[in-house]
């Protein structure tokens, strides 16, 4: 791999990745395009990892204050940390119903899910979603300290439909947590939480499939550089999202999945003989 490749994969992959437009698609799409086609999800969720260092350090206050707080609950029972152990206890069931379920579909994704058509039909999935909830639901008042059991389990069903190529898991996690009432700056930080257990439960079971052969293939060089861009990248992202919510629409985001579905089915052909 070329370092101008590993750039434009990392650029790629923290931009979309909290972006709801599915960076899975758009990594897919780059490697169609570059004529790769890495076996597994390791190559993926080797950038993912970037992704999920940028979340840990932007939001190091929030996390540490969950933790801090889910800990102590077990000696001081306090309302402060009740709230932090319930909302690191809503973290852990979606993620739970989210690895059970993905495991489930894991092979399947793998084998038969990675193609353009399949990606584009989910874009547009994505991109219909978000319509939904933009156009057909006001925005709720709950904060992390009215979440209930079953928001957890809603926001966990909604993740897990992240498995498909062109779903997008910040797309997801915000309209199925939008949709149970939540207010924006919740639904925002239960998404970018939910993906750090996400992601390094992926890495340990992605570990077998990080064999020697691909990242000899990719090089030392190029994977440096995909992975200190999508790291730089999906701070940026994530900054800029925040910003970008309290302002703007999830329409605009809709469009843009309508757009990139259009192209890759418009183009499929050209794309599909390099798979």
């Amino acid at each position: 791999m070329h370092i101008i490749e590993a750039l434009i994969f990392g650029i790629v992959q923290g931009i979309t990745e909290f972006l709801p437009v599915s960076s899975t698609a758009h990594i897919i799409i780059v490697e169609l395009l570059f004529g790769y086609n890495f076996p597994g999800l390791a190559f993926e969720i080797y950038l993912h990892i970037a992704s999920v260092f940028a979340v840990i350090i932007y939001f190091r206050s929030e996390l540490w204050a969950v933790v801090r707080g889910f800990l102590n609950y077990f000696t001081e029972r306090t309302a402060e940390n009740r709230v932090h152990f319930m909302f690191g206890l809503y973290i852990i069931i979606a993620t739970v119903i989210t690895g059970s379920l993905g495991l489930l579909l894991k092979g399947l994704v793998e084998e038969t899910m990675k193609t353009p058509p399949f990606i584009a039909v989910a874009l547009t999935v994505t991109g219909t979603l978000l319509i939904i909830i933009e156009r057909f639901r006001l925005y709720g008042r709950r904060t992390e300290k009215n979440m209930t059991y079953f928001d957890a389990i809603i926001v966990g069903l909604g993740q897990t439909l992240a498995v498909l190529p062109g779903i997008s898991r910040s797309g997801a996690t915000l309209v199925a947590a939008l949709w149970m009432g939540l207010e924006r700056d919740t639904a925002v930080k239960y998404s970018f939480l939910l993906v750090i257990p996400v992601i390094l439960g992926s890495t340990v079971l992605a570990l077998g499939e990080a064999s020697m052969a691909m990242f000899a293939t990719i090089g030392a060089g190029p994977l440096v550089m995909a992975f200190a861009t999508s790291f730089i990248f999906s701070w940026i992202g994530i900054v800029w999202l925040i910003n970008f919510l309290k302002r703007g629409r999830l329409l605009y985001f809709a469009i843009y999945c309508y757009v990139v579905a259009f192209l890759v089915f418009r183009f499929i052909q050209e794309i599909q003989p390099t798979i």
